[in-house]
């Protein structure tokens, strides 16, 4: 369920993700995105699952992910230039609560045309609070990325908020929940951006993706 690394591995994640790592531009138009150049990775997940917390800790950039204030309301994709050798984009965390239906409409379209249209998408890391574990609008999220053919792998944040026995159950009910979902990568990550959990083991992944 969650993926093994060699010391080879983890060393090129650690290097990878050693260089500086930059704020590129934010999206809100696909007329708007960047050239593509070489590999882009992208986040996704609910509001307040820690997707922000998560790529400051693998960056090791304090603030270079900000969290919005109001969840649901900030509609930009935002890119990072990592050590000249990746891409990564912040996508909204998901959450319409705020929104209008004409401003779900236009970022939905947003969403799915870069989700569908972009060359250099090599995987969407798809972050899952383990308090919570799947909720509704993740499977959404799932539906979009099967649909689009994107590979995306689930990766589980907070996991020092919760007994092991507790995030057992929720790793094996999150392992089977996407089983046969035809865009889902088996692997599971597990991780705390608190306590730096998971993360060598995540940047080893990504390193391996390039």
């Amino acid at each position: 369920m969650t993926p093994d690394f060699t010391q080879d591995q983890i060393d090129a994640g650690r290097r990878l993700f050693g260089g500086p790592s930059t704020f590129v531009l934010g999206v809100a138009k696909l007329e708007q995105l960047p050239e593509v150049r070489g590999v882009e990775i992208a986040f996704a997940g609910r509001s307040n699952v820690g997707k922000s917390s998560l790529i400051n800790a693998l960056t090791g950039v304090n603030g270079l992910a900000r969290a919005s204030n109001t969840p649901g309301r900030t509609r930009e994709l935002n890119f990072f230039n990592v050590n000249d050798q990746l891409v990564l984009v912040d996508m909204p965390g998901y959450g319409f609560a705020k929104a209008s239906k004409q401003e779900v409409k236009q970022w939905q379209s947003v969403l799915k045309g870069y989700l569908q249209g972009r060359p250099g998408l090599t995987r969407t890391f798809v972050l899952i609070d383990s308090r919570h574990g799947i909720l509704a609008a993740d499977r959404e999220m799932f539906d979009l990325l099967d649909e689009s053919a994107v590979t995306y792998q689930l990766v589980l944040t907070k996991i020092d908020k919760i007994k092991p026995a507790e995030l057992e159950k929720v790793a094996a009910a999150t392992a089977k929940a996407i089983a046969k979902r035809p865009a889902a990568f088996p692997l599971i990550h597990l991780t705390s951006a608190d306590k730096g959990t998971g993360i060598d083991a995540l940047r080893a992944q990504i390193a391996g993706l390039i």
